[in-house]
């Protein structure tokens, strides 16, 4: 068992330059991610607590986002305090890479529970993207530093636009003209996700995946535009500078994408580039408040613990709570139900509407899969991936 600080990736922030409103946001993130994850029954769940149908963005949606933005972050934390300690590139690179193939793994071990269907295993899914997005962006910031993460980010975005509203799609045409600008067949993106991978091993086996190949492009850049909030907050500027600047960067990252959404749709499941500007744009804006208030003047300390037990083993916790909804969801009953529905049926109808019931289950699953992390957080056990 290995006890180290874990950061979103798999990164272990050194204590002297810690950010503990980086722990604090990341565990917010991951307990909003096991809620939205785990409906008492998703069909009749709040809008916010969904996913987008198709285009558009909901609470949801930021939060996987967020999460990659956090990675970034925690690569530049991670790598200036072993740079400055002398420690080779290629030593890093090496760790980099081990971490890369272990989160890999778990992901795809995650997708092949319960029964190790190796004929409908699932390439993708959202461990395989954080840890292909740890490495792009760890190689593009090691060896690049700053000027390189900033070129890779934008390029990024404007080649992503580029290639889906001017590659002409094999069998639907040019988008835009022949066919719509994200149709969900006949985008490049989920045509090249049919192409190389087989509809069995793709997402419920639709016509796309939405932690699919091309998409990923746009999402190293939310990761990187971490890398490069994690710069300026290293910066030896004052704190109210780093805040006004991170918070109004946000802003205009906010501000950029619902205007460019009107030419290239906000979409998740596709992962546009107008949404990764969005999402970069709340991320950035959370990180400035959370900074300033937990890092900044005010030092607020008190009532961080739910959110440091969950931050502090931010995988762990995402990886039990996938494991936990396994379980609950395999184990049948005698009248045909699963555990999970059974579960849910239990809460009493008299509490509210369905919805608000929905809700009452998530909010009871994150507090079981906290009661692990707390041991471990109690313990000072950080599991590092």
């Amino acid at each position: 068992m290995n006890q180290s600080n874990l950061s979103s990736g798999g990164l272990s922030t050194p204590a002297s330059q810690r950010l503990v409103s980086l722990d604090v946001l990341r565990g917010l993130t991951i307990a909003l991610m096991i809620l939205v994850n785990n409906a008492g029954a998703s069909n009749i769940s709040y809008a916010q607590l969904r996913h987008s149908a198709w285009n558009g963005c909901t609470l949801t949606d930021c939060v996987f986002p967020c999460f990659l933005f956090m990675v970034g972050v925690s690569i530049t934390l991670s790598f200036r305090k072993r740079l400055s300690q002398k420690v080779a590139r290629g030593v890093i690179m090496l760790q980099v890479l081990k971490r890369t193939l272990l989160i890999f793994g778990i992901g795809l071990l995650l997708n092949a529970l319960p029964f190790f269907d190796i004929g409908n295993l699932r390439f993708y899914g959202v461990l395989q993207r954080i840890a292909i997005c740890y490495l792009l962006a760890s190689v593009t910031y090691l060896f690049g530093g700053v000027i390189a993460s900033s070129g890779v980010a934008i390029l990024a975005l404007v080649g992503y636009w580029w290639l889906m509203l001017h590659v002409r799609v094999p069998g639907y045409g040019l988008p835009g003209v022949d066919v719509g600008i994200l149709d969900p067949a006949g985008n490049l993106a989920s045509w090249l996700d049919r192409f190389l991978v087989p509809a069995a091993h793709l997402y419920h086996h639709t016509v796309y995946d939405p932690e699919g190949f091309l998409s990923t492009i746009p999402a190293l850049a939310n990761t990187l535009f971490g890398v490069l909030a994690a710069s300026l907050l290293l910066t030896p500027r004052a704190a109210w500078q780093k805040f006004v600047i991170l918070f109004f960067s946000g802003a205009l990252f906010i501000a950029a994408g619902l205007l460019w959404a009107h030419w290239f749709p906000l979409n998740k499941r596709l992962w546009t580039s107008s949404f990764a500007i969005f999402t970069t744009g709340v991320s950035m804006a959370l990180m400035a408040v959370f900074f300033w208030a937990i890092d900044g003047p005010p030092k607020l300390r008190k009532g961080l613990a739910p959110w440091l037990i969950f931050g502090t083993n931010a995988l762990a916790a995402y990886v039990f709570s996938e494991v936990l909804a396994i379980v609950l969801g395999v184990i049948t009953l005698s009248r045909g139900e699963s555990l999970q529905q059974f579960f849910f049926r239990l809460l009493p109808h008299s509490l509210g509407p369905s919805a608000f019931l929905s809700a009452i289950y998530s909010f009871v699953f994150v507090i079981v899969c906290a009661l692990p992390a707390t041991y471990l957080y109690r313990h000072k056990i950080f599991l590092k991936f």
